[in-house]
């Protein structure tokens, strides 16, 4: 009996050791920040080495993969056949599941960066949701994990002449899009919720700038309260994720917006944008109109446009879009380092992991870098494809979706 308490306690202190894994169920993780609390990834790999899985896909497109419960969910378009597609892929053996076509139109008008499949998927463990233009309206499309269609709605119409990325992104029972947009005369830029069982609207606030972002929100917990934030129209905002009420607001700092916010340590932290580039350092307590009194620090024509950044140990590490990355001090501003990483261009968001931090380039090469003050190169993983979508990481396994197939990637068992 005292042997088998001994080892039942003996485990409990192994196991204490360990976070417990978690899945990658949206636009950056279970965080929406891209941090990663488990530990055991990989350091290098090429197209060969550490690769568990390799999935082609015929959909094109620069929607991320996301995990949940044992299965991967990644969007693309098949461009012949004009046929937006949601993949479902078996995480253990990369087998294509299910994959079904949402949207069958013709194609926008879009970027030469941008793709017909860029929105990234959510899942909550039993359905999945995902979005597509169809022009010209925006589509939300839930999906049980078995690909049986529970529901789709229209929230109105989405114009933008680089085309279309709003990853719905998931708070309690709520699926939140973000549709800033070039909205004509009569239509209106909007933010909306929906039920996430039953597609109810159950709110919607006005972006009244009426100006094309594709920022997903993201749902922090910050001066005491759950706050929607996002940049995006001309602004950085926050709103009552339950309600939509705007909370506080901040004037600019550039005209147009792609990535994501992240908090940490009580500080908002972004980097933006067109025409201009900013890095900003926001005390997220305001209210109102908080332009001249929450901003804590922030450095012009530095940090990148598509690229997210992220967070660890007090250092905002970023990439730009041409691969000069660069690393911050969250409280003061300071640069600690700036180094050009490569000169391929970056569209991928960072992902911090095991003390280090994740860039991957356009021609998808992982940058692995030690999340540290003082600049060091730890590996440098080419993997033979271009890569526009960013990684998912979980259980010891990262996801990269390139230009023609969906790698798990992870170390040799």
């Amino acid at each position: 009996m005292l042997a088998r308490m001994s080892l039942v306690v003996s485990l409990g202190v192994v196991l204490a050791g360990f976070a417990a894994a978690e899945d990658w169920p949206g636009w950056r993780g279970p965080r929406a920040d891209g941090t990663v609390a488990e530990t055991g990834f990989p350091l290098t790999w090429t197209a060969k080495d550490n690769v568990r899985w390799k999935t082609e896909l015929a959909g094109t497109g620069h929607s991320s993969p996301v995990v949940s419960k044992g299965k991967v969910f990644v969007a693309g378009c098949v461009e012949a056949e004009k046929k937006r597609v949601l993949y479902c892929v078996d995480r253990a053996t990369g087998k294509i599941l299910w994959e079904k076509a949402a949207v069958v139109s013709d194609l926008e008008k879009k970027h030469n960066e941008n793709s017909w499949a860029s929105s990234t998927p959510a899942a909550d463990g039993e359905r999945v949701y995902i979005t597509f233009l169809d022009k010209p309206h925006l589509r939300v499309f839930c999906y049980d994990h078995a690909g049986t269609l529970v529901w789709e709605k229209t929230p109105g119409e989405f114009h933008s002449q680089h085309g279309f990325c709003s990853p719905p992104m998931l708070y309690k029972d709520l699926v939140i899009v973000n549709g800033d947009q070039d909205a004509p005369k009569g239509l209106t830029a909007y933010i909306v919720a929906f039920d996430k069982k039953t597609g109810e609207e159950k709110w919607r606030a006005d972006r009244p700038t009426k100006l094309r972002s594709y920022c997903p929100p993201v749902v922090i917990d910050a001066a005491g309260k759950k706050q929607l934030v996002l940049t995006g129209s001309k602004c950085v905002a926050s709103y009552d994720p339950d309600t939509g009420k705007q909370n506080w607001i901040i004037n600019g700092p550039t005209e147009q917006f792609v990535s994501s916010m992240v908090l940490h340590n009580g500080v908002l932290l972004m980097t933006a944008g067109f025409p201009e580039h900013w890095v900003m350092a926001i005390d997220p307590s305001g209210s109102g109109n908080v332009t001249k009194s929450h901003v804590l620090w922030s450095k012009q024509k530095e940090g990148g446009y598509v690229p997210s950044p992220v967070a660890h140990d007090g250092k905002l590490f970023l990439v730009d879009d041409r691969g000069v990355a660069s690393c911050w001090d969250v409280k003061t501003g300071k640069q600690h380092w700036k180094e050009r990483l490569s000169g391929k261009g970056h569209h991928a968001s960072a992902v911090a992991a095991d003390g280090r931090v994740y860039f991957t380039s356009d021609e998808g090469v992982t940058f692995v870098l030690k999340a540290s003050a003082e600049f060091e190169i730890l590996a440098k993983n080419p993997l033979d494809e271009r890569v526009f979508s960013s990684p998912a990481f979980s259980d010891g396994e990262i996801f990269l979706r390139g230009a023609k197939h969906l790698w798990c990637i992870a170390e040799k068992k």
